[in-house]
């Protein structure tokens, strides 16, 4: 855990990987939780015995569940602790260069790309988010995100 004192500090660091997340397992429960949540299921994700069939021999992960874990990485990995309250403003480039199968385990590798000073005491935070397949070189998504952070 990246505990950084105050936001200014923060922004001091841009261009700087500041922290690495923890490993998260992703279970086929989650995988099927995830597809009730968003009426997403394709048996690429939901099907076990059709999937091993498939291109991939097994289940794999929705980029779009790989994507929501984004604020799991950040609570995993980075405290700044004068921030009274953070805001998600959205996304820029986002891409899945490779599958997550079932049971593969998964951390976040987080950048800060940019801050910049907002009203109400903020900062408009773009981070990049590089999150990786354990034993894989090839990451699983790459995200910038916005965050709107206030003291």
């Amino acid at each position: 855990m990246k505990i950084i004192p105050t936001l200014q500090e923060l922004c001091s660091l841009v261009g700087q990987e500041i922290s690495v997340s923890d490993w998260l397992t992703i279970e086929q429960s989650r995988i099927d939780q995830f597809a009730q949540a968003t009426g997403d299921h394709q048996w690429i994700h939901t099907d076990p015995a059709k999937a091993a069939n498939g291109p991939f021999k097994t289940t794999i992960a929705h980029g779009f569940l790989t994507l929501s874990l984004l604020p799991w990485f950040f609570d995993s990995s980075i405290v700044v602790q004068d921030v009274k309250m953070g805001v998600n403003y959205g996304l820029n480039k986002v891409r899945f260069p490779s599958p997550v199968p079932v049971n593969s385990r998964i951390r976040g590798r987080i950048k800060l790309l940019a801050c910049e000073a907002i009203d109400n005491n903020g900062q408009q935070i773009t981070w990049e988010l590089v999150v990786e397949r354990e034993g894989h070189e090839k990451p699983v998504c790459i995200a910038q995100s916005i965050a709107l952070m206030y003291t």
